[in-house]
C-alpha cells in the first residue's frame, strides 16, 4: 500500500488506523495526511465510494420495475408494512441480530404477522469457506423456527431468499419496501443503503440505519441504530414503522439530495483531485 502515492479510505478514522500502524510498527513519521516513507511521502485520506445515482434511478422508474415493485407487494398480500433487508451472508451484516429482535417484536404482539411482512434476501458468498456455510445454517434455522412459531399457512413472518438478484429485480424491492433495514455490525460503507435511497424516486420509504456503516456518515437523516443494542434495535424498527408520512419523506428528500451531490462522479473527482492538484485528471473525467 504505501507504494502507491495516494491511499484512500471509506472512512476518515480508517485513515487514522493506518498512520498509527504505520507509525508503530515501521516506526515511520506519520499523520491523517502523510506519511514519510525513505525520500517519499504517501498522502492518505478518506473517500467514500457511492453510486451511480442517476443510473439507479432510472432504473427504478422504469415501467417494468414500477410493474414489479406492485407485483411484489401483491405476491406478498398487500402488506401495509413491506421491511426488506438485502445483505451478503457475512457474519459482519449482523442477520442474526435483526432475526432476533424482529421475532421478539412479534412475540410481544408490537408486529402482526398479517399486517406487517419482513423479507430478508441473502445474496450467497464464500459458499465453500465453512464458517460462511455454519453461518448460512444458523440463519436458515433461525428462519425456519420464526416461521414455524409466528406464521400461518400462506403466511410466513420471513421470506427467505437465498439467491442472487439482478439490478432491476433489486430495484423493483427497493420500491416496493416500506422500511428498509441494513443494520451491519461493522461496515466499510454498504452501498445497499444508498441504492435504497437513489430507487426512491417517489420520496418514500424508511431507511433503518447501522451507526457502524460508513453510510451512516452521509445519510444522517436515515433512522440510525446500535445493532448490538437489541432493545434499541427494536425501538427504532417500530419509530420507522409508526412514522409519520411527512416525516419518513422529509428524511428521504434529504438524504437524496445529499447524494445527488455524492454519487460515483463526485467520488471518482475528489479522488482524481487529490491525487492530482492540476485539476487535469478530474477534467478528463469530466469530459470523457
Amino acid at each position: 500500500m504505501l507504494g502507491a502515492d495516494l491511499v484512500g479510505f471509506q472512512r476518515a478514522q480508517a485513515a487514522h488506523n493506518f498512520a498509527q500502524l504505520c507509525a508503530k510498527v515501521l516506526n515511520v513519521p506519520a499523520t491523517d495526511r502523510r506519511i514519510a516513507v525513505e525520500d517519499r511521502v504517501v498522502r492518505i485520506g478518506a473517500f467514500p465510494v457511492s453510486i451511480d445515482m442517476a443510473e439507479m434511478e432510472q432504473l427504478a422508474r422504469r415501467p417494468d420495475v414500477v410493474a414489479r415493485a406492485r407485483q411484489f407487494r401483491a405476491d406478498l398480500g398487500e402488506p401495509q408494512h413491506m421491511i426488506l433487508s438485502v445483505d451478503r451472508m457475512d457474519y459482519t451484516k449482523g442477520i442474526e441480530h435483526r432475526l432476533k429482535a424482529y421475532s421478539e417484536l412479534i412475540a410481544d404482539g408490537h408486529i402482526k404477522v398479517r399486517d406487517t411482512v419482513m423479507v430478508q434476501v441473502v445474496v450467497p458468498a464464500r459458499e465453500r469457506v465453512e464458517q460462511y456455510q455454519v453461518l448460512r445454517d444458523r440463519v436458515e434455522h433461525k428462519v425456519g423456527r420464526i416461521n414455524g412459531e409466528f406464521g400461518r399457512v400462506g403466511e410466513p413472518a420471513i421470506h427467505y431468499l437465498n439467491q442472487p438478484f439482478d439490478r432491476a429485480e433489486l430495484a423493483a424491492l427497493y420500491r416496493a419496501a416500506d422500511i428498509m433495514v441494513v443494520t451491519p455490525l461493522r461496515d466499510g460503507m454498504n452501498l445497499v443503503a444508498k441504492e435504497y435511497v437513489a430507487a426512491r424516486v417517489d420520496n418514500g420509504g424508511a431507511l433503518v440505519l447501522s451507526e457502524f456503516a460508513g453510510a451512516a456518515a452521509e445519510l444522517t437523516q436515515a433512522y440510525l441504530v446500535n445493532p448490538h443494542d437489541l432493545d434499541g434495535l427494536k425501538l427504532t424498527l417500530m419509530h420507522a414503522k409508526e412514522a409519520a408520512p411527512s416525516d419518513v419523506t422529509a428524511r428521504m428528500t434529504a438524504m437524496r439530495d445529499h447524494l445527488r451531490g455524492h454519487d460515483i462522479q463526485a467520488w471518482a473527482r475528489s479522488y482524481l483531485t487529490a491525487l492530482d492538484h492540476t485539476g487535469s485528471l478530474a477534467a478528463r473525467l469530466t469530459t470523457d
